[in-house]
């Protein structure tokens, strides 16, 4: 090719924000568009990252950044209701021995060290616009923006998430299913004693748990069974949270104690989706979230997500053409690691929701986890 490489990204959250700092790196014109003004530059309340994420965001240059934002942690503890530690478990470091295994941390945090990243990378960011009208070719793809603007690109890259309005214009019609489940989060002072996350199975919900995030905060969180949210209003969630998280002892007293403001709890359902056969239209490709998405039972969401973003960026700088080939080994790369993950997000919901008692909870998370220590 005569011109620099374009590329558009749809969507600033991690997968976006990724693959654009790594496409700016290695020369490439990006464009990233971002529906929200805010850049959700304040959206959620924790983030639990695993090696594996970490791995990336060292190829991001954010590493440090990220580890001295958040806390570091390598184990887990399984507690009873009461808060009985009945079992620590020491976590696998999945992005190598030299990183840790999990760091813990804000999620507005982690958004706003991957803004300042992909603002430093020279990429030209649009906020409050997104693709609305996307027409391709064999050499690329004609858009138009949401703000009347139109361009024309060597490739798109979906990351508008879970509802990519990219996805359904590309004519994939997989759309995320509910898995039963729902869970409220909440940001919350740290007791002194929290230095790793623990988590209690059973009780008034079918999960409780709590992951530090910095010296003087954590996350807090509990799962039930999903409910209607129109019968949820807003204005209770701070009650609602509340009453399933006074039933349980431990530091659980103490955290309860500052669930009282409604806006700063989170309800969302589990969900589970994953895109097969192929991540691709022709020049338009999916990654994160609007290819595959699974239960946070594992913490594994972002890391997905992160993983796709950089293994995409090394096939597209690496190649001379892209085509098909290209985008087809993208996603036979990617399906084998996310499939197993996927699986086991939801196969550990179910089982909680089922009720089996001799679940192999453990044995399933470390198979998984040891997975995920390979390269993606």
């Amino acid at each position: 090719m005569t011109h620099p490489r374009t590329v558009l990204v749809v969507g600033g959250g991690a997968a976006g924000n990724a693959v654009t700092i790594l496409l700016r790196r290695a020369g490439l014109t990006v464009d990233l568009v971002e529906v929200k003004d805010d850049w959700n530059a304040t959206a959620g309340s924790g983030i639990t990252l695993q090696g594996n994420a970490l791995r990336v965001l060292r190829e991001l240059g954010v590493r440090e950044q990220v580890e001295a934002s958040g806390h570091g942690f390598g184990s887990v503890g399984i507690t009873a209701p009461d808060g009985t530690v009945l079992h620590v478990q020491d976590d696998l470091r999945t992005g190598g021995d030299d990183l840790p295994a999990t760091v813990g941390m804000q999620r507005p945090r982690l958004q706003r060290i991957l803004i300042d990243a992909v603002r430093a990378s020279g990429a030209t960011v649009r906020l409050g616009t997104t693709a609305e009208i996307l027409g391709q070719d064999a050499d690329g793809v004609s858009v138009r923006l949401s703000d009347g603007s139109e361009h024309r690109y060597d490739l798109v890259v979906a990351a508008d998430g879970l509802g990519s309005a990219t996805r359904a214009a590309i004519g994939i019609t997989d759309k995320p299913e509910p898995t039963g489940m729902a869970i409220w989060r909440v940001a919350a002072p740290r007791p002194a004693g929290v230095t790793r996350t623990d988590l209690a199975y059973g009780g008034p919900a079918y999960i409780a748990g709590y992951c530090p995030t910095s010296e003087t905060t954590l996350y807090a969180y509990v799962v039930e069974a999903n409910r209607d949210r129109a019968g949820i209003p807003p204005e209770s969630y701070a009650d609602e949270m509340r009453r399933l998280t006074r039933h349980y002892g431990g530091f659980w007293p103490e955290i309860t104690a500052h669930i009282t403001d409604p806006a700063k709890v989170n309800y969302t359902w589990f969900d589970r989706m994953l895109v097969e056969g192929s991540w691709h239209r022709g020049r338009v490709v999916l990654i994160g979230d609007a290819a595959h998405c699974c239960p946070p039972t594992l913490a594994q969401g972002a890391a997905l997500s992160l993983e796709d973003a950089w293994v995409l960026a090394q096939l597209l700088t690496e190649a001379e053409t892209w085509d098909d080939a290209l985008f087809q080994a993208y996603y036979e790369r990617r399906i084998t690691r996310v499939r197993p993950v996927v699986e086991a997000s939801v196969q550990i919901g179910r089982w909680q929701l089922d009720g089996v008692r001799d679940a192999d909870v453990p044995g399933l998370m470390a198979r998984t986890m040891t997975m995920l220590r390979e390269l993606p």
